[in-house]
């Protein structure tokens, strides 16, 4: 059964202390105190949960220990609450793609993540740059493989379905994360098949409901959140406003909870993965994914409270 606001609010501290419902969509399994929210991956039986991460700017850090321990508490946040999350790199992410290769050997932790990179060479380097890319990642695969913001996109996603049969990814997708790409990626959509689509989509930025995730939707495709906080901008935007009373009816105590809520409650969308280096942030991103998720109404009242 759904968790109380008491036990919700147990779980956080117990994640900030930690040294290291209704969905809107059929498909969502409801989230329990063990559990999270998840989703389907559409036209399969397996499911994400709705909270994953991303490791853009954050993960960009050198070997020493000092740089490193933020993120080996944040990595075991992630491994210990939610496991078979998404975690989302890319070799254009500076040592991104090493960090989180590293750390997932040290936890012996692999098997516990879903892990997506991206391609960002022109086709002449892709494979070359995978390899390298699962070198980094100390992984003789990944389970999703991404052209990053549709860089060579038509010969990178021939060469994706190839590395697809040949057992290096499960998944293959496309990625952007400007609202000025989203007319392209809607003709990708259109006369592609493809797994996943990685876009910005936030209380900020709600271009994609209008085409994108109902295509998805039609298409068959699973989608991941990147920008759900654009940047840090809505926490702007909500500075010295207090997190509304009817929060807690939906298991939220943060307007992080309730931004990502409002994301992941939308039924096309299979996870959002906001990255951080902070242990704390990352406890309050984690709870996004437990307890009751908004329905239609709740979901228009976030947005008010926005505004």
């Amino acid at each position: 059964m759904p968790i109380d606001r008491r036990t919700f609010l147990g779980i956080t501290a117990t994640l900030a202390a930690c040294p290291a419902g209704q969905a809107l969509a059929a498909s969502a399994q409801a989230a329990t105190v063990d559990a999270p929210m998840r989703r389907k991956i559409p036209g399969t039986t397996e499911q994400l949960p709705v909270i994953g991460m991303g490791t853009a700017d954050t993960f960009n850090v050198g070997k020493g220990s000092d740089d490193r321990a933020p993120l080996t508490e944040v990595m075991t946040m992630l491994l210990q609450r939610i496991p078979r999350a998404v975690v989302d790199t890319a070799p254009s992410y500076g040592n991104a793609e090493t960090v989180t290769g590293d750390l997932l050997q040290a936890a012996n932790a692999r098997g516990k993540v879903f892990l997506a990179t991206k391609v960002s060479s022109s086709a002449s380097g892709t494979v070359a740059q995978f390899t390298e890319s699962r070198v980094d990642l100390r992984s003789d695969s990944v389970d999703l493989l991404q052209v990053h913001n549709l860089i060579d996109w038509r010969d990178n996603l021939r060469i994706l379905r190839q590395l697809k049969e040949q057992g290096k990814t499960r998944y293959i997708g496309i990625t952007h994360y400007r609202d000025d790409a989203h007319d392209q990626l809607a003709q990708i959509l259109r006369s592609e098949k493809i797994d996943f689509l990685q876009v910005n989509y936030s209380l900020a930025e709600r271009n994609a409901e209008k085409t994108l995730l109902p295509l998805c939707e039609e298409r068959g495709v699973a989608v991941l959140v990147n920008r759900p906080f654009q940047d840090g901008r809505l926490f702007a935007a909500v500075r010295g406003k207090p997190v509304p009373d009817w929060a807690g009816e939906i298991d939220c105590n943060s307007w992080g909870q309730l931004f990502l809520k409002f994301i992941v409650s939308h039924p096309a969308v299979t996870a959002a993965i906001p990255a951080t280096s902070k242990p704390k942030n990352m406890a309050d991103n984690l709870g996004a994914a437990f307890g009751r998720m908004p329905d239609t109404r709740e979901r228009a009242r976030i947005a008010a409270a926005l505004a």
